[in-house]
């Protein structure tokens, strides 16, 4: 079953990943992000690591994960 993410998780993902293309992602990028997965996850009935998984996967390998 495929997780389903949020627009919102998926720019947050992609803002920190582009910060971490150029070597200036920030701790607040990163908490941002991470909290809004933990929130996603509690609101989906998912683990955290697997929502985590899913959007990593559907930001840094889009071709890849079927989007």
């Amino acid at each position: 079953m495929a997780i389903e993410l949020s627009d919102e998780l998926i720019e947050l993902e992609r803002a920190a990943w582009a910060e971490q293309q150029e070597n200036r992602l920030t701790v607040e990028t990163a908490a941002r992000v991470q909290a809004a997965i933990t929130a996603h996850a509690e609101t989906i009935g998912e683990s955290r690591y697997e929502v985590e998984r899913a959007l990593k996967q559907a930001v840094r390998h889009p071709a890849e994960s079927g989007d």
